[in-house]
């Protein structure tokens, strides 16, 4: 069990990939699979394993920084802009000014609302 004293915490590259294998055997079909740059995500036998399922695995791999393609990437530039002078005493502290920007920004749904058309995507029901 990941987690414990002396083993890693988080997944391993034969942990993506049997993720991914384990979902193509449920689901019955073929996988699209829109990857970020996690490093983990990046090492060579995971992308071998790509190359030996592209038959029934795509995988888009998102550029480093996409902030045209991610309309979070601008609330969170605002929200680091407002506190980005913040001399913080605790980890504390600069989760209420996190939390106190992000409230801030729920009622300005204009705002929210241009970050998303910075990215040319729409919302659809």
């Amino acid at each position: 069990m990941p987690g414990r004293k002396d083993e890693p915490k988080g997944f391993g590259w034969r942990d993506y990939r049997d993720l991914v294998i384990r979902a193509h055997g449920q689901l019955g079909g073929p996988i699209v699979l829109v990857w970020d740059n996690l490093r983990m995500h990046l090492v060579e036998p995971l992308r071998e394993f790509f190359e030996a399922n592209a038959d029934w695995l795509t995988v888009f791999q998102l550029p480093t920084y996409a902030p045209d393609l991610n309309p979070q990437e601008g609330i969170w530039s605002l929200v680091k802009r407002d506190i980005g002078n913040l001399a913080a005493a605790d980890l504390g502290q600069v989760t209420r000014a996190v939390k106190r920007k992000l409230k801030m920004l729920q009622y300005r749904p204009e705002v929210i609302d241009g970050c998303l058309a910075g990215t040319g995507l729409t919302l659809s029901a």
